[in-house]
């Protein structure tokens, strides 16, 4: 109840049905978050998902944002340094785990390790430029917001959704095509001698048998992104055998005990997201790809890895013009 509040408070203001006293607060008061103040809450990113933080406990208000960004802008105050020591911590923990399963899936294929890079192929000037009209609506929605104009936002919130799945579409597509480039370099299994006779035309998989195929593959997203990379393996392995085992004439009475021991399957070949460290297969489809690309896990790691880039720019700016002041000093002295 407490997420889905703030959520809507987010949406439409805490004092949306006209029953909050407002209270005077200050943007350096204890109780209002300067992470929010700075431009991004970590609580936000990861709700109803394995990175779940809970809600933040403290105060957020875009108006003190924006009284925040008047009083930085003469020097008052600056909040930047704290949040990127927080989400420099997030994105070492997650690199962390982008290199365990890395280093595990090296032990069975060293060139899985390095075959894809996510963040390389899926950075078309397409979606470069999907990202920025993102990002422009984004600021567009806390204007809306901070003006009160409840309807204006949540249309601008609906062009942004809009503009995450067409970016998502995009990346799958640009992921696939490296996915099939990367799968015609594999070893392919030599192929089974010719039939002595037609074979019959196969059924496919019935009701109960889809079912279980759902949740193999659902187990292996899940066990993937836990970093269980043989248990990973094992879910899509026995996916495939249900599959194929589905496909037959006849139904099986209990397909729950048939393993990919069972039938001959082609190996799954799994890859590692280098942005949010979840595993790929290079048989996904197009669709289950652009389910990863929209995810909030994937978007809340882009998010704070764009975030986290976007401070330490400032910071090494900040940094070359105070080296830049000192010595122009020193020559005057």
């Amino acid at each position: 109840m407490d997420a889905l509040r703030k959520q809507l408070d987010v949406l439409m203001g805490a004092n949306r049905n006209g029953d909050v006293t407002e209270v005077n607060r200050k943007y350096y008061d204890r109780d209002v978050c300067r992470l929010f103040l700075v431009g991004l809450c970590p609580h936000e990113l990861f709700q109803l998902t394995k990175m779940d933080m809970g809600a933040c406990s403290k105060v957020h208000s875009l108006q003190l944002r924006k009284e925040y960004e008047e009083a930085k802008a003469s020097g008052s105050h600056s909040y930047e340094r704290e949040l990127e020591d927080v989400i420099d911590r997030l994105i070492v923990e997650c690199d962390r785990k982008i290199t365990r399963a890395l280093k595990r899936l090296e032990e069975d294929d060293a060139k899985a390790a390095i075959a894809i890079s996510v963040s390389e192929v899926t950075q078309s000037p397409e979606v470069l430029e999907l990202s920025k009209q993102i990002a422009e609506k984004l600021k567009e929605v806390d204007k809306l917001d901070l003006e009160g104009l409840a309807d204006s936002k949540i249309r601008a919130m609906e062009l942004v959704e809009e503009l995450r799945t067409k970016r998502a579409d995009k990346q799958a597509m640009l992921l696939l095509d490296a996915f099939n480039k990367d799968r015609a370099s594999l070893q392919q299994p030599l192929p089974p001698p010719p039939p002595l006779a037609p074979l019959p035309v196969l059924a496919p998989p019935d009701h109960r048998t889809q079912e279980m195929i759902n949740e193999k593959l659902k187990k292996a997203e899940d066990l993937g992104e836990l970093g269980m990379v043989d248990e990973a393996q094992k879910a899509l392995e026995e996916a495939e055998a249900l599959k194929k085992l589905g496909a037959r004439l006849e139904p099986l009475p209990d397909s729950s005990k048939y393993t990919a021991a069972d039938v001959r399957i082609t190996d799954q070949k799994l890859r590692v997201c280098d942005i949010c460290g979840a595993f790929l297969s290079v048989y996904d489809s197009d669709r289950r790809l652009a389910d990863h690309f929209g995810g909030k896990l994937h978007l809340g790691y882009m998010q704070i890895r764009e975030k986290l880039a976007e401070l330490q720019l400032k910071s090494c700016l900040l940094k070359i013009v105070c080296i830049s002041l000192v010595s122009r000093f020193s020559l005057f002295t």
